[in-house]
């Protein structure tokens, strides 16, 4: 019965996607070593170390071969590996050809390999979402390109800016991430092939060639040196999970916070009936997955110290470390599917209330331009003298409870450094000091690959 989040028949589509899942069950595993025989068989047939009716033998056993899996349980938990227990059936089931199975192999060769295929299909899906969230993206950031509200920091109202440039800045971490993803695939997507001590001593001079074959059979790349105790790739692979949902989670909390009853909703998720209800107070939409977003991303990041972790091996076959990848690398995934596409539903279908982000942004009178007005008078005042000045006038309109256009109108001098009434009108209006946000909007479209 399902004890975790992740394969709970409640909670695992919450947390994951049936399509990530797939990759990383027990049966698409086991299907990832029996290919890695398969065409270490044809690769050592290739290079004539074993003769071609086996590897053909192998192969035809291997398509058809029903596992006793309780057998394979049983002898995994008593070896404390799966590949001796499987290379038993997959010999049994060939017959005579049997004794040419798993030639020169080692059990980590066929492990790192079968898992850097799964990295390679989970990757695919990862590269999918993405896309469709830098497509999403990029459309809210077009529509809402000159859209005004309120730019904070430290949680506070700073200056103005639009909701096309908040959303741009995420888009523009998305795309970062799909050229880091095209980058790790050569480092990440090598094959492992090396033999007990990883130095191919059990085939000879064929050792370079049968790995050579065995890669190409697989479509990956062949490694320089083996890597059975440096785990780079790996450790890079989950750790650009960590990088994606860390932006996903960032974009969460910003959802979260404009959600809030303080902000008025200056967006909401999609309405769907029922969804983010509470039991026991009618009026609530909570963010729900926002809030699941964020739940994932951290525990991504938990994944992300265990393969930092898994790097730290000893000599040339380690005596642990590599089992934390085991556990890591498949939820790390699955996690990471799971924020995506909570991501990708969130933002799909976002409302975004323009005419409250306004209203937010008229909240202080005008004192959120404060450094716009005196930017204007500046060049007839003085930097100093005018930043004194209009210093003054926002604790004037903060004490009196005044528009801060209302005050500077009351003063001659700031009224004749802006050009009159409707300058200072003009310099007090959010509106009109967005610098240049839809301009790098503009940039962030434009130079989107």
């Amino acid at each position: 019965m399902p004890s975790t989040a992740l394969d709970s028949a409640l909670f695992r589509d919450m947390f994951g996607t049936p399509a990530m899942r797939a990759v990383f069950a027990d049966e698409a595993l086991t299907g990832r070593y029996l290919e890695v025989e398969v065409a270490l068989a044809r690769a050592e047939a290739r290079c004539g170390v074993i003769p071609a009716e086996a590897a053909e033998a192998i192969a035809a056993a291997a398509a058809t071969l029903a596992f006793d899996w309780p057998r394979l349980k049983r002898e995994t938990e008593n070896v404390g590996y799966p590949i001796l227990p499987l290379v038993h059936q997959l010999a049994e089931a060939a017959g005579e050809a049997g004794r040419w199975v798993h030639w020169g192999a080692t059990t980590q060769d066929i492990m790192d390999t079968a898992n850097v295929l799964q990295i390679r299909a989970a990757l695919a899906l990862v590269e999918a979402d993405i896309a469709a969230l830098r497509g999403i993206l990029a459309g809210l950031a077009l529509k809402h390109r000159a859209t005004p509200m309120a730019g904070r920091t430290h949680l506070q109202q700073a200056l103005p800016i639009t909701f096309g440039y908040k959303v741009a800045i995420w888009l523009a971490a998305m795309d970062r991430h799909a050229e880091r993803l095209a980058q790790l695939r050569p480092r990440v997507l090598v094959g492992e092939f090396a033999g007990a001590a990883g130095t191919l001593a059990s085939l000879g001079d064929q050792g370079f060639a049968v790995q050579a074959a065995l890669c190409e059979e697989l479509g990956l790349g062949v490694p320089a040196i083996t890597w059975h105790v440096a785990r780079d790739g790996i450790a890079e692979a989950v750790g650009f999970l960590g990088l994606v949902t860390g932006t996903l989670a960032k974009v969460a909390t910003d959802i979260m916070l404009m959600m809030s009853t303080e902000f008025g909703g200056e967006v909401m998720e999609p309405f769907v009936k029922g969804r983010g209800a509470s039991s026991t107070m009618p009026q609530k939409r909570n963010p729900i997955s926002s809030e699941l977003m964020l739940a994932t991303a951290k525990a991504v990041r938990q994944q992300v110290a265990l393969v930092l972790d898994a790097m730290v091996q000893d000599f040339e076959r380690a005596t642990g470390p590599w089992h934390l990848e085991w556990l890591a690398v498949p939820e790390s995934f699955i996690l990471s599917a799971g924020c995506l596409e909570q991501a990708k539903f969130a933002l799909a279908g976002l409302t975004v209330d323009a005419p409250r982000m306004r209203q937010n942004l008229d909240m202080s009178g005008g004192l959120i331009v404060a450094e716009a007005v005196m930017m204007a008078a500046a060049p007839a005042l003085g930097r100093q003298h005018a930043h004194d000045v209009i210093y003054d006038a926002c604790r004037a309109a903060i004490g009196a409870g005044k528009p801060l256009a209302e005050v500077l109108l009351d003063m001659p001098e700031v009224v004749a450094a802006l050009g009159g009434e409707a300058a200072v009108r003009a310099a007090c209006d959010p509106a009109n000091y967005l610098g240049l946000a839809p301009e790098m909007v503009d940039r962030v479209l434009a130079g989107r690959g």
